[in-house]
C-alpha cells in the first residue's frame, strides 16, 4: 500500500511558520534523504520539527528500513535500540545534537524546485516502525507497528474524528500540536494523521500559550488542537485571546467534564478524547462534554478474562493483530463501550479502602486554584497506614484549602494529610510523570523522609 492513495500534490501537506508546503515539495525532501540512508540500517529519528520528522519516517520507509522513536536522546535510552545485527544512524534537525558512536545525518528544511520523488509503497506485514513505552509505570519497553496496522489504525481514527466534526474525511484539516512526534499519541494523531488520513501537519510543537496561540493564527481553518490535559489546562488558565478551533484532540489522561466544557466554549470546537497505549495503538475515543463512556475505534473489541491477579481486559480485532491485555481497569457496557476506572498496577490501598492514583490525580486537579497536582505513596507507614502525599502547583491557595477541596471528592482516607507545594512536577513533553522520575522527585521535595516532612503552607 502506498502512503496515500489519493492527494493533491500541489495542496499544502504541512505548514512551516506560515508557509505551506506541498506534498509535491515533501516527495522531493524524502527522496534527498532517502538516497543518503545506508541499507541495511536501523534509523532512528530524533528530529522534533514534525516537518522534518515526517520526512525522515517516510525516506527510511522508501528504503525499506524501519524507523525507531525513541522519547528523548538520552544513551540509556538509545541502548534500548541495538539489536547487534544492523547498524543504527540518526536523522536529526538540531545542529548541536552530539550521539557519541553513532552517525547522524541531518534533515535540512525545504527547499523549492527539487525534481519530485516517488509516493513510498510498503508491503502490509512490513515493520515499519518501533516506539517506546512512556516509562510512566516502570521501565520503557519497545514495541513494533507494521504497515497495515497503522493503516487500519489511522483510517479508523480519522474516520471518527470525520463523523464527530460532520465532515466527509479530514482533506484540509491542518494540526497545531503540543506533543512531540516520536510519542505514540504525537505520532498517530499527528504526523500519520495527516500522511494516511488526508489532514495538514504544522511543522511546529509550542509549548506555551502565547506560542499555541499563535502557531494556531498562522494556519487556516479548518483546525485542530492536538494537546494533552496538562497542557490544555495551562493554555485555559493563561487568559491568552485565542483563534477558534475546529476540533480539541486530548489524550495521555482522563480529562474532566468542567475542562472539557470550558475548553469547547473557549475555543468552539469539538473536544475528542483518545484511549490508547503504545502496545495496542489507538482504542477508543469519547467526546467528553457528552459522558464517561469510552467507543471503540473501527472493528475493535474488548473482552475481560480472569487471570491469577484477578482480571484483565483484552483488546482484540481491527488494527491489533493479536490479542493485547491492556493495562486499566475498566467498566464494560459491551465489547465497544467501556468506562475507565485506572491503572490495574497503579491500584492502592488505604486503611482498608481502594482507589487509583489515576482517579486521585484527576480529582486532585480538579480542585479550585490548583494548576497541576500529583498523589504519590510514599514508603513509610505511619500510624500502621501508608499515606499518600499530594504534590501541587497552587500558588494562591494553601495547603489547608487543597485538603478541604479534596473532603467533598474523595472518601476520607485517600484524604491527604500533607499537601506540598512546588514550583512544576516534572512532567515529560506529553505531559506523563513516570515512576521513576516523580519518585525522585518526591523524595527530593521531602528532605526529612517521607514519613516525616509537614504539609506546606
Amino acid at each position: 500500500m502506498p502512503l496515500w492513495s489519493a492527494r493533491d500534490l500541489d495542496a499544502p501537506l504541512a505548514w512551516c511558520a506560515g508557509a505551506p508546503i506541498s506534498a509535491r515539495q515533501f516527495l522531493a525532501d524524502v527522496a534527498i534523504v532517502a538516497a543518503r540512508l545506508p541499507v541495511p540500517a536501523r534509523v532512528i529519528n530524533l528530529c522534533s520539527d514534525r516537518y522534518r520528522f515526517a520526512v525522515a519516517l517516510a525516506a527510511a520507509w522508501s528504503r525499506g528500513l524501519v524507523c525507531l522513536l525513541p522519547p528523548n536522546a538520552m544513551p540509556e535510552t538509545l541502548a534500548q535500540l541495538a539489536d547487534g545485527d544492523h547498524p543504527l544512524v540518526a536523522l536529526v534537525d538540531d545542529a548541536g545534537l552530539s550521539l557519541p558512536g553513532i552517525p547522524m545525518q541531518h534533515v535540512v528544511a525545504p527547499e523549492a524546485n527539487r525534481a519530485v520523488g516517488d509516493v513510498p509503497t510498503l508491503p502490509l506485514d512490513a515493520e515499519v516502525a518501533c516506539l517506546l513505552t512512556s516509562g510512566s509505570t516502570g521501565r520503557p519497553q519497545p514495541h513494533s507497528k507494521r504497515w497495515g496496522a497503522l493503516i487500519s489504525n489511522i483510517g479508523a481514527e480519522a474516520a471518527r474524528l470525520a463523523h464527530l466534526l460532520q465532515r466527509p474525511d479530514l482533506q484540509g484539516l491542518t494540526i497545531v500540536a503540543s506533543v512531540p512526534p516520536q510519542h505514540s499519541y504525537g505520532f498517530e494523531s499527528t504526523v500519520l494523521l495527516a500522511l494516511i488520513g488526508g489532514a495538514v501537519m504544522d511543522s511546529g510543537r509550542p509549548f506555551y500559550p502565547a506560542d499555541i496561540a499563535d502557531a494556531l493564527a498562522r494556519v487556516p481553518r479548518p483546525r485542530a488542537l492536538v494537546t494533552t490535559p496538562f497542557h490544555l489546562k495551562t493554555l485555559l488558565l493563561s487568559g491568552v485571546s485565542l483563534p477558534p478551533v475546529d476540533l480539541i484532540l486530548s489524550a495521555t489522561a482522563p480529562l474532566s467534564p468542567q475542562l472539557a466544557q470550558q475548553a469547547e466554549q473557549l475555543l468552539g470546537g469539538v473536544l475528542v478524547e483518545i484511549y490508547g497505549c503504545t502496545e495496542a495503538g489507538q482504542v477508543a475515543s469519547r467526546r467528553t462534554s457528552e459522558g464517561d463512556t469510552w467507543t471503540t475505534l473501527g472493528d475493535l473489541r474488548i473482552r475481560s478474562e480472569r487471570v491469577a491477579e484477578g482480571e484483565q481486559y483484552v483488546v482484540e480485532g481491527g488494527h491489533v493483530l493479536e490479542p493485547t491485555p491492556l493495562a486499566d481497569v475498566l467498566v464494560l457496557e459491551d465489547d465497544r463501550r467501556f468506562r475507565l476506572l485506572g491503572r490495574a498496577n497503579d491500584l492502592i490501598h488505604v486503611a482498608g479502602k481502594r482507589s487509583s492514583l489515576a482517579f486521585l490525580n484527576f480529582q486532585l486537579n480538579r480542585v479550585a486554584g490548583v494548576q497541576d497536582g500529583c498523589f504519590w505513596m510514599p514508603d513509610d507507614v505511619v500510624e500502621g497506614v501508608v499515606r499518600p502525599i499530594a504534590f501541587v502547583v497552587a500558588p494562591d491557595v494553601t495547603a489547608a484549602q487543597v485538603i478541604s477541596g479534596l473532603r467533598g471528592l474523595l472518601e476520607p482516607a485517600f484524604v491527604p494529610r500533607k499537601v506540598v507545594h512546588v514550583d512544576a512536577l516534572p512532567r515529560e513533553a506529553t505531559g506523563k510523570l513516570t515512576a521513576q522520575t516523580l519518585r525522585a522527585f518526591a523524595l527530593q521535595h521531602l528532605p526529612t523522609g517521607t514519613g516525616q516532612a509537614g504539609a506546606a503552607r
